[in-house]
């Protein structure tokens, strides 16, 4: 019997597993057993997008307000994008004032009326101690918006209304992003799970033209140095706090396979006193080593739902297999846990999950080491603030415009949040390194060590969230807090790595599923979203069979 279950979850495992290694057993082996400092450049295809860096410059007398208090852009033909965003030198000036842009709609004469853009941003972001928080790529940078394909664009920024000092200045090195996602990649529509699209509209007026301004700048990723052999060893971005485990490079598209069989060995065996103990690490490498010869990392577009029956079968051959080592410090170091202690007797089935692959992120321009964190313990919401202008279908194209201006324009290592959520509900891969490990996001400033982050598409403050995207944050919950024996319903203790609402080393007490205004102070995620957590809490246990 033990046999014949052992085989089965291997042939699920085939089919469904997502690990970041290589296909060559003893490369899983050293991913499994003990994580180097080392990455392996992926391929670097030629996926197109591009980003063009505007800078902006005083308005002129023409403009409404002028004067030093307002930078901004005069109306203008630019290269075609869908994104917009404005950055700035220092991470650490903020931005004290308003951002309006309005845009033209690609091949028309129709701009769009003024549009918000959301300044404070510095919340979203690296913890102020991590490695990635100090970092000297990193820029000031106010949220992304969609504005759907454009090819004309006008920006004015205006500095707040001071008291008797005047207005505070604006922070040096204003330019305006301007972010075209590309094409995606090719998919197979016959599964592409998009469940409905929701169209959007574009509305303008016409405006008074202003001063030129200076021609833009296109920003690309630095081109990285080759390894020196399959896997160059590297220092980790936090060799002192922060699990470090190597890349696989990205394989060709799959081929068909037969199943790979996992040798039969029981999954746990139980001691002399009785107790449960893990199954030996060699016929687990072993059986591993069969299936990742046949599995082919990050070349499936998309992850298939799994039953609640395969979820918790197959959740004791994953991580975490090692101790690992908090990524800021702000988490005591928990004991390592054994595949058996990791399968938490309540774990909802596992969702469909977008991959990376599937919504066409450039791996080229991310940093190529993974960084991990001791555990999950809360998940945080958050709205994206981009804007609601946008249809499903365009939600790969949203990741992609997000995911450039996280990494070339405001410096960040990779997309910040670790899963995304569109209006239909379709759920996203988000920071690379394992949708099923504790990877170490940029999310909620203070609080990025022990949590995930995930970003609904869209702006909640005065819109009410789709149901299909509170559900979808319950189905991603009651997965990945599952995994680690957390309680959707209950709370949990954290230790604050310094923000605007808790100091350093203040421990706060969230709800497992909380929203991103819990550990800072902001609107993120809009009321309206932040008033659906308790639903979301409720079904998540549900699904966990609560």
């Amino acid at each position: 019997m033990r046999a014949s279950l052992a085989s089965s979850i291997a042939v699920t495992c085939a089919a469904v597993l997502a690990l970041p290694v290589s296909s060559a057993a003893p490369a899983a082996a050293e991913v499994l057993v003990q994580p180097p400092a080392a990455s392996a450049l992926p391929p670097a295809p030629d996926l197109p997008g591009s980003t063009q860096s505007l800078p902006l410059g005083p308005l002129g007398p023409s403009s409404r307000a002028g004067g030093s208090g307002e930078q901004g852009l005069p109306r203008r033909d630019v290269k075609p994008f869908s994104l917009v965003g404005v950055v700035w030198d220092d991470p650490r000036a903020p931005l004290h004032g308003t951002v309006q842009v309005r845009t033209r709609a690609t091949g028309t004469d129709t701009w769009s009326e003024w549009q918000d853009v959301e300044t404070h941003n510095d919340e979203h972001g690296a913890d102020p101690d991590s490695a990635e928080g100090t970092s000297r790529a990193l820029r000031g940078s106010t949220a992304p918006l969609w504005v759907g394909d454009s090819d004309g664009v006008e920006i004015r920024v205006r500095a707040e209304a001071g008291g008797t000092g005047g207005a505070p200045p604006l922070p040096a090195g204003l330019r305006l992003e301007l972010v075209d996602p590309g094409d995606g990649p090719e998919t197979q529509t016959d599964t592409e799970p998009v469940l409905e699209t929701e169209p959007g509209t574009d509305t303008g007026t016409e405006v008074e033209q202003v001063a030129e301004a200076a021609p833009p700048q296109t920003r690309t990723a630095p081109a990285p140095a080759a390894p020196a052999g399959a896997t160059a060893a590297v220092a980790p971005a936090d060799a002192t706090s922060a699990a470090v485990a190597p890349e696989a490079p990205l394989p060709p598209a799959p081929t068909p396979a037969p199943a790979a069989t996992v040798p039969a060995a029981p999954l746990a065996a139980p001691s002399a006193s009785g107790a449960l103990t893990a199954p030996p690490l060699s016929g687990l490498l072993a059986g591993l080593g069969a299936i990742n010869a046949q599995l082919t990392p990050y070349a499936a577009p998309w992850l298939p739902a799994l039953s609640k029956e395969v979820t918790e079968a197959i959740a004791s051959y994953l991580p975490p297999f090692l101790p690992r080592t908090p990524a800021s410090g702000a988490e005591a170091q928990e004991p390592a846990k054994t595949p058996v202690q990791a399968a938490a007797p309540y774990i909802g089935p596992r969702p469909a999950i977008v991959t990376r692959k599937g919504w066409g992120a450039d791996e080229s321009i991310r940093e190529k080491t993974f960084v991990y964190t001791n555990t999950i313990k809360a998940a945080f919401v958050h709205h994206s603030a981009t804007g609601n202008n946008y249809t499903c279908a365009q939600a790969p194209s949203v990741l992609r415009s997000i995911y450039r201006y996280h990494v070339l324009s405001s410096g960040w290592r990779d997309f910040g949040y670790n899963f995304a959520i569109d209006k239909c509900g379709n759920i996203y891969e988000g920071r690379a390194g394992g949708v099923d490990k504790p990877v170490l996001g940029a999310h909620t400033l203070g609080f990025n060590t022990s949590t995930m982050g995930i970003a609904v598409l869209g702006t909640f403050s005065t819109t009410a969230p789709p149901a299909a995207s509170v559900t979808a944050v319950a189905r991603l919950t009651a997965w990945k807090l599952g995994l680690h024996g957390i309680n959707p319903k209950g709370s949990v203790t954290l230790t604050s790595g310094g923000g605007n609402l808790y100091a350093k080393g203040t421990k706060v007490k969230f709800n497992a599923i909380a929203g991103h205004r819990d550990g800072f102070a902001t609107d993120c995620p809009g009321s309206l979203l932040y008033g659906k957590l308790g639903t979301a809490r409720t079904s998540a246990a549900s699904y966990q069979g609560r």
